[in-house]
């Protein structure tokens, strides 16, 4: 597993999955196709027309019920809060990722705000609507993951008003997918997988699905970026579109003019719940081989590499002695124990730059890459360590079920000298021992000094260095005692220093500059 390291982000943003608690119906059946037509205004400009490529899509588009479970989510729209990129302690075993952020809404929407959706009973079931499409003729539906839930009773529903019931045949939290099925006595009408990777930004695409439980809808846009993260969704990068997707859009297509699926509509950027021309679909061919391995095993297992990872910046880049300008790959905060990391010999503050010969651009990267390929696979890792290139080989793990990572302990540091000590930071040191170690929630396998306290507008204040932090390294070299740290500190005055900082057992590096304000003043 590898766990990215959250990056403090300035603003907040409100995302929103777009599935929609309801007891409505929705849309029908019949055959695929592709292409479009060019409609005369009569004005001598001929504007395309989608209708004959929808006619022949919309039929495999369905609608979705769920009786949830008592307690269970029961609706899509959510408020991250920094939805910039994925957070720390996505680590094996936790859930979907869109599970807390759920619970986050609804906790606004029992607030009061907005004229939220009244909270049911304790206890009582309640129903949500989603989309889905059939992929196979004989009734494999796909939806997302978040739409099903922990359902009880899951109703597909056709345009016709016809209703049959369905059996999950898998699904996948961290990717936010799920497969169904229905026992169909005919051929079913079907959609094809299209080719996400040729799809271009400012492509046309067409959003299919059942917002606010109207019933089948089409909606037209482009493909306006590519690669987004959103969430705490380490595993996917999802197409942005502007083709409008509301609550109740959730597990529906995005098609481009062959009539293809290119996406699965998941989440829309919404700061009043609505669309604002933002949603967020999972790429086709992200999709399709997690579709096949539900259809075969039911599961999707993760390859594990066992290690915690954070974005390289431009000032740490610097610090590492790499191109500033255009700092690229994934810098390792922390290799876990008697994990395949630790095993081929990955270190500490190693940046992997390539990954079974495939390149790692940046920290997002790497999750997917270390995600999709086979358990028991051995795979070259390309490493910079210490301003050099060097590869090893690890043979990757299943992802656990459980956080298998322990500390190991090692003996404590005497405790000789508990005087705060100044550094050019403006962080003021002290050593370990077992009593501060107790208080301030540290474990025994972390080694270095102690912040005692930081001084304010000072460099180690405007870096988020806090006091009850740890020092681990300066410039990549293990740090034990205070005077040791505050002599390297002080001799590196006026050039960018590289600290790997332990809170509360997780690492993570910062770059900063000394400053010339030394000894003690307060």
């Amino acid at each position: 597993m590898l766990h990215p390291i959250p990056q403090r982000r300035g603003s907040l943003r409100r995302f929103a999955l777009v599935g929609l608690v309801a007891t409505l119906a929705i849309a029908p059946v019949t055959t695929p196709v592709s292409g479009i037509a060019m409609a005369d205004t009569g004005s001598g400009v001929a504007l395309p027309s989608f209708a004959p490529m929808v006619e022949k899509i919309i039929p495999a588009v369905v609608n979705i019920s769920v009786v949830q479970k008592p307690q269970a989510s029961d609706a899509d729209q959510l408020d991250p809060g920094d939805g910039g990129g994925p957070e720390a302690q996505q680590g094996p075993g936790a859930g979907t990722p869109f599970d807390d952020l759920l619970r986050r809404f609804f906790e606004q929407q029992q607030q009061g705000q907005g004229g939220g959706m009244p909270q049911p009973p304790a206890g009582q079931k309640v129903m949500s609507l989603g989309s889905g499409f059939i992929i196979d003729p004989s009734g494999y539906i796909v939806t997302n993951n978040h739409v099903v839930g922990e359902g009880d009773k899951i109703t597909v529903i056709f345009q016709d008003n016809s209703r049959h019931p369905a059996k999950i045949v898998g699904k996948d939290e961290k990717s936010d997918l799920a497969l169904l099925k229905i026992q169909a006595d005919k051929p079913l009408p079907y959609v094809k997988w299209g080719d996400s990777d040729k799809a271009r930004v400012g492509d046309w695409v067409i959003a299919v699905g059942d917002p606010f439980g109207l019933g089948g809808t089409v909606t037209k846009g482009i493909i306006s970026a590519r690669g987004r993260p959103i969430a705490d969704s380490s595993y996917v990068d999802f197409l942005q579109i502007d083709a409008a997707i509301n609550k109740g859009n959730s597990g529906g297509p995005t098609f481009d003019l062959d009539g293809n699926v290119i996406g699965i509509n998941t989440a829309i950027y919404s700061p009043n719940g609505g669309s604002v021309g933002i949603g967020f679909a999972i790429p086709a061919n992200t999709a399709r081989p997690l579709i096949e391995t539900l259809k075969a095993h039911g599961k999707v297992s993760r390859g594990w590499l066992g290690v915690q990872i954070q974005e390289i910046t431009p000032e740490i880049a610097q610090g590492l002695g790499m191109n500033a300008d255009h700092p690229n790959g994934a810098l390792v905060a922390t290799v876990q124990p008697n994990t395949p990391a630790a095993e081929a010999g990955v270190q500490n503050g190693d940046v992997i730059v390539t990954f079974d010969g495939k390149p790692v651009a940046t920290m997002r990267d790497l999750p997917r890459l270390v995600g999709s390929t086979p358990i028991g696979k051995t795979v070259d890792i390309g490493l910079l360590r210490m301003g050099k290139s060097m590869t090893v080989s690890a043979k990757l793990k299943a992802l656990p079920e459980t956080d298998v990572a322990s500390a190991t302990a090692s003996p404590d540091s005497p405790s000789d000298d508990q005087t705060d000590r100044a550094t050019s930071l403006g962080a003021y040191l002290s050593n370990l021992n077992p009593e501060i170690r107790k208080h301030q929630g540290i474990p025994k396998s972390v080694q270095g000094v102690l912040v005692s306290r930081v001084k304010p507008n000072s460099p180690a204040a405007d870096n988020d260095i806090e006091a009850g932090d740890v020092i681990v390294q300066i410039n990549q070299q293990q740090v034990t005692k205070p005077q040791e740290a505050i002599d390297r500190l002080n001799s590196l005055k006026g050039k960018a220093v590289l600290l790997l900082i332990s809170r509360h057992g997780d690492n993570r590096f910062v770059a900063i500059t000394p400053g010339d304000d030394l000894a003690g003043n307060n």
